[in-house]
């Protein structure tokens, strides 16, 4: 994996880049092959507050968490636990969804589709005419997918919807997370 670790705010020490390095690699574990991918780690300091965000884009998976700490060596204890509590969960569900498929062998880091990717900070923002400020824009390819791995993306992420094309119907759906922790899906017509 090749790192690339950015600081706001705090310089990032021989030290604190290696005990990144380090913990970052140990997720290593949960893969087949070594992935070779980027790792974007950003450490920022925000008052009294040391946050740590760590994003792994891979051919077909996201990882991505953030955590906040007093103390940054903590924060990124804290943010590689949710990364692997992540991954085991994944892991679990697909294996899961494979082993009723009658699989033989499942490779962990083939099970989704590739994921969204940000603008860049600078892109340019449109407003409306009537003040509707958009503050943030992104774009993503719509990867066919079935409901229940839409919302396996979905928890991987974090969010609380997902845009996906239903490779059943064809069209273009959303999964959504209810108020009760269930899940909603909404189809075009």
């Amino acid at each position: 994996m090749n790192y690339n670790i950015r600081g706001e705010n705090v310089e990032v020490t021989p030290a604190l880049r290696d005990y990144v390095e380090k913990k970052v690699g140990k997720l290593e574990r949960y893969f087949d092959q070594t992935p070779s991918s980027d790792v974007h780690v950003k450490l920022q300091i925000l008052n009294n507050d040391q946050r740590v965000e760590v994003t792994i884009p891979m051919p077909k998976l996201l990882l991505r968490a953030e955590e906040t700490h007093t103390d940054m060596y903590a924060a990124i204890d804290l943010v590689i636990e949710k990364l692997e509590r992540q991954i085991r969960k994944h892991k679990t569900k697909v294996n899961r969804k494979f082993r009723q498929d009658n699989s033989l062998k499942y490779m962990f880091k083939n099970d989704l589709e590739p994921t969204m990717e940000e603008v860049p900070n600078d892109a340019p923002v449109y407003e409306d005419e009537d003040d509707i400020d958009i503050v943030r824009t992104k774009r993503f390819d719509l990867k066919p997918m079935d409901a229940e791995e839409a919302v396996l993306q979905m928890d991987m992420l974090g969010h609380n919807f997902f845009v996906f094309s239903n490779s059943v119907s064809g069209g273009t759906n959303v999964v959504y997370k209810r108020k009760d922790g269930k899940y909603g899906l909404i189809e075009a017509e």
